[in-house]
């Protein structure tokens, strides 16, 4: 190695390291040191843990200790400049490999370069770009697999790939194929424990997700999430738990679709909040201007894309919401670890889950087993619940605001299965609790209805009270299929329809 290169690496002094970040260098390196080539190793940090500052003081560390140069890939444009500029701060001249750069003649001078996915691709296998005494090759998000192209073409370095979710992006394609290990470093509720990640208070608002289907990718299509979430129910319900638990915070909002987020930002301005709609579509200076005016506004609303999923930090986010489901673990670490950066005073933000997303994960700062998951990936996505399993739990809470509707306070209470007991003791037949609830339901609209058309549009109003009486009635009489569920529901709303009519009649 060249002297002066040397002398400035040992000179410059980098970002003071936590101790658990000191402590995973060292136990990569020691790992690095036991398997000098042709090894590939994993390792794991919760989002916000600083998995940037490690891998570039280990890139450091390692040019001085062995001599050989280091690669960095990423596949997000913000990644690549980041990883840049921290690497130039504790004085580790690098290089960025973008499509500028179409050749790499004999460089003395870097050690280190920074190159996206696409471009290094393309200029390897025209055979334009070879690495000299390259000896570890380090791939940030580790868990997308546009990085397995690459793999061909360092068969002799240590691979090292960092992740917070060592769970690939293509179940068919799992991690363990191209790692021969994980190290797995300090978890989200120790990190909280000890003050280096803010603390998370989740709520959750159950979310009927039977209308949703899953792609070829294993999530929730667009288009089936973009029929759910832009309905005005669910929109309302997002505007509710906005006001009940997030109102005056500054507000990232995750959603499923352009057309989503841009009903969300309609809404919420009509309602006369200060919110900015962001996608992939926008242009790098209109996407510059919107995340400064979200950076400068305190109590500012932003609703996304999933855009800023990676390669962004705001720490002042006080609350998370989101307005979507995934079947994705790792997008749902990702998307709450947005919040998760301590800043001035803030030790804690608000999680608001729309998508029956705790529920299907658990907390985001619940233990998960990487290890486990990492060599047996098809059994955990196996042991999550299904919706249906979800939704089973659910219990449904009339809003204040329809209580006071259907002048509630005015009616004895119905209760399915006290219902179902009843007509059985009686000797009825067990659909007569069905009938009851009916009578019931009529009783509530009938009441506060102007006529008979108003009467039939007040059954929305009451479609989550249905549900859950469908939902007691079935686990009564022990037959839970959803088509027979979905059938009892469809009965139950024609014949609401019908009795509403005669009543009205009369």
């Amino acid at each position: 190695m060249i002297e002066a290169v040397k002398d400035k690496l040992i000179s410059t002094e980098g970002k003071q390291l936590y101790g658990y970040q000191a402590q995973a260098i060292d136990s990569i390196m020691e790992r690095m040191k036991k398997f000098n080539e042709r090894y590939n190793l994993l390792y794991q940090l919760p989002t916000g843990g600083g998995k940037t500052v490690i891998f570039s003081e280990l890139a450091k560390r390692f040019i001085l200790e062995q001599g050989k140069k280091v690669l960095i890939l990423t596949h997000r444009i913000e990644l690549l400049g980041q990883t840049s500029r921290m690497l130039s701060d504790i004085g580790v001249d690098n290089k960025i490999i973008d499509s500028k750069v179409k050749v790499l003649d004999e460089d003395k001078e870097h050690w280190c370069y920074v190159a996206m996915v696409e471009t290094l691709n393309n200029r390897l296998n025209d055979e334009h770009i070879t690495f000299d005494k390259l000896g570890l090759v380090v791939i940030d998000e580790a868990h997308y697999n546009s990085f397995r192209k690459l793999f061909k073409f360092f068969d002799n370095q240590i691979l090292l790939g960092v992740t917070a979710t060592p769970l690939s992006s293509n179940i068919k394609l799992p991690l363990k194929d191209n790692y021969q290990e994980v190290l797995v470093g300090e978890s989200i509720s120790k990190l909280v424990g000890q003050g280096y990640l803010a603390k998370a208070s989740t709520y959750s608002y159950d979310v009927n997700l039977k209308s949703l289907k899953v792609g070829i990718n294993g999530d929730y299509t667009v288009s089936s999430s973009e029929r759910l979430y832009g309905n005005y129910f669910m929109q309302e319900k997002l505007l509710y738990a906005y006001e009940e638990k997030a109102k005056g915070t500054k507000t990232l909002i995750f959603n499923n679709g352009i057309h989503t987020s841009l009903m969300v930002a309609q809404l919420f301005e009509e309602e006369g909040y200060e919110i900015r709609h962001l996608d992939n579509t926008h242009t790098e200076k209109e996407r510059q201007d919107i995340l400064t005016w979200f950076h400068e506004k305190p109590d500012a609303i932003l609703t996304s894309v999933s855009i800023l999923t990676t390669g962004f930090d705001e720490p002042s986010v006080e609350t998370i919401i989101l307005n979507r489901a995934t079947k994705s673990l790792t997008l749902y670490h990702q998307m709450i670890g947005r919040g998760s950066r301590i800043f001035k005073n803030k030790k804690d933000f608000t999680v608001i889950d729309l998508g029956n997303n705790a529920r299907r994960f658990g907390l985001w700062d619940a233990h998960v087993n990487w290890e486990d998951i990492f060599r047996a990936p098809n059994a955990y996505l196996d042991g999550l619940y299904t919706d249906e399993e979800i939704e089973e739990t659910f219990v449904y809470e009339m809003p204040e605001r329809l209580k006071v509707m259907f002048k509630v306070q005015d009616l004895p209470p119905f209760i399915m299965k006290d219902a179902y007991i009843e007509a059985t003791r009686k000797g009825r037949r067990p659909k007569a609790a069905i009938e009851d609830s009916l009578a019931h339901h009529v009783t509530m609209i009938s009441n506060v209805a102007e006529d008979e058309f108003h009467g039939i549009e007040l059954i929305e109003e009451l479609e989550g009270d249905i549900e859950q009486r469908i939902r007691d009635y079935t686990k009564c009489i022990s037959k839970t299929t959803d088509n027979y569920r979905q059938w009892l529901m469809d009965e139950y709303n024609r014949k609401l329809k019908q009795q509403l009519r005669m009543a009205f009649e009369d």
